[in-house]
């Protein structure tokens, strides 16, 4: 049936679609979808083979207008254009540090060359990234390393949203495989016992006294200095007994508190020389290792042929090394009760810190680190991470991450009955799904409610 046309001398309403056959033998549509930042008219153009397919293009079009989807006037982005503003733009200067590391791995070593080819458009769908995660998974990718992808992926889409780059974002549909957490297992007391009595006889030792009864994380302990200590020891007998120092008071009170708004952090170094690839052209790994190498407890990979690593050995290397920082979140920033032996333990290490800076004399760097090298320097995390492997073979303890120790602090005060919002109070927590992570029922604690249940209900002592 031919198109009814209109009436000569009249004119279609203003914001209407238009649609005609033009001379170079294909069909056109123009759309309004509203105004542009400077206030002209958002008109787009559809050029198609057919009237049909131009006709469905703006009808689509005027649907994603008249329900508030429409995408921002201008060129569709490709999702590559869009993960590199988001990440350098948008996320670099508002995140922290190690954050922005994790984002822009997932970007440019994941993201881009998977997916980095689609148009923000409504064709970029699900399946795409869920494509992604196979072909990851296929590769050898844990789905840890998967799941960080997704989370990325979805942070960076959500604003595209947000900032009508995108109408929908694929990713919330998108399903990532399935993670199993590794199941955390507290250390027993009797753990934490022998873990405290080998930690006495080593240097630095009450640092991992204070992991394991305050629940530090590594950065907080190895950034604690003394003044955000406060310590101290009075007399508690009646009158005064002979001791003029408090500290040998038999009946001494100890009382002490610290605080934690910033962390020690490490950092990797970043090329400061023009041709990254050519610096570290005579550390590149060009083959892999023999199946039974004994050089690395886990082999890393072959270098790629545009590989820029190996920073550390550029001469013009910068942003690396140890840096003191905020720590992660304002209820991070918390005063933490310390228990009266640990108070004790910390007034010894004190004075054992005091020898080696006699000792040490000029070569003394006075920084003010609780935890400190021979020469006042800060402990390196790598170092604290050898140092509490050592205590654990010392200790006869079965092998465990030192993070462990964050989890049985948590558990430890569970038990001892405190209340769940001081318990994310002194573990420096905001939300309370960090309960569930952190606090772990053990076999002792089943055991204890199954005996108090039979003498409540059955009398049974």
């Amino acid at each position: 049936m031919p198109r009814k046309k209109r009436p000569e001398g009249t004119r279609r309403p203003n914001g209407a679609s238009t649609i005609y056959e033009g001379s170079d033998g294909k069909w056109h549509g123009r759309v309004t979808m509203g105004v542009k930042d400077d206030g002209t008219p958002d008109r787009r153009h559809v050029k198609r083979k057919t009237e049909v397919e131009v006709i469905k293009r703006v009808q689509e079009l005027e649907q994603e207008r008249n329900s508030g989807q429409a995408s921002a006037p201008g060129r569709t982005w490709t999702v590559e254009e869009w993960l590199r503003h988001w990440v350098e733009k948008i996320a670099a200067p508002s995140v922290r540090f190690k954050t922005l590391e994790g984002y822009r791995n997932a970007v440019y070593n994941h993201l881009i060359p998977g997916i980095g080819a689609h148009r923000m458009n409504k064709r970029f769908t699900a399946e795409h990234l869920e494509s992604l995660y196979a072909r990851m998974l296929a590769a050898g990718h844990s789905p840890g390393n998967v799941h960080q992808v997704h989370r990325t992926v979805k942070t960076a889409l959500n604003e595209a949203v947000k900032r009508d780059r995108l109408t929908k974002n694929p990713a919330k549909v998108a399903k990532p495989p399935r993670l199993e957490e590794k199941e955390v297992e507290p250390f027993t007391p009797e753990e934490s016992q022998l873990l405290l009595k080998a930690a006495g006889n080593r240097r630095n030792g009450v640092r991992f006294k204070v992991a394991l009864a305050l629940g530090m994380r590594k950065g907080e302990c190895l950034g604690l200095k003394w003044p955000r200590v406060n310590i101290s020891c009075e007399h508690g007998c009646e009158p005064h007994c002979s001791e003029t120092s408090a500290t040998k008071c038999p009946q001494a009170k100890w009382t002490g508190s610290l605080r934690t708004p910033r962390q020690l952090q490490r950092r990797p170094w970043r090329h400061g020389c023009p041709d990254a690839h050519r610096c570290g052209s005579a550390y590149h790994k060009t083959k892999p290792c023999p199946k039974r190498c004994a050089r690395h407890k886990k082999c890393p990979p072959v270098c790629t042929e545009d590989c820029t690593k190996h920073a550390a050995r550029c001469p013009d290397r910068h942003g690396g090394g140890l840096h003191w920082v905020e720590v992660k979140s304002d209820a991070g920033k918390r005063s933490v009760p310390i228990p009266a032996p640990l108070v004790r333990e910390l007034f010894a290490h004190q004075a054992a810190q005091e020898v080696e800076r006699e000792q040490a004399g000029d070569l003394w760097r006075d920084e003010g680190w609780v935890f400190a090298q021979p020469d006042g320097r800060p402990i390196d995390p790598r170092s604290d991470h050898n140092e509490w492997k050592a205590l654990l073979a010392e200790a006869g303890v079965r092998d465990a991450r030192l993070h462990d120790s964050r989890h049985t602090a948590a558990t430890t005060l569970m038990v001892l009955g405190v209340d769940h919002r001081v318990i994310m109070d002194i573990m420096g927590w905001s939300s309370g799904s960090m309960l569930k992570r952190y606090i772990h029922v053990s076999d002792e604690i089943r055991d204890d409610v199954a005996g108090k249940l039979g003498g409540l209900l059955w009398g049974d002592k």
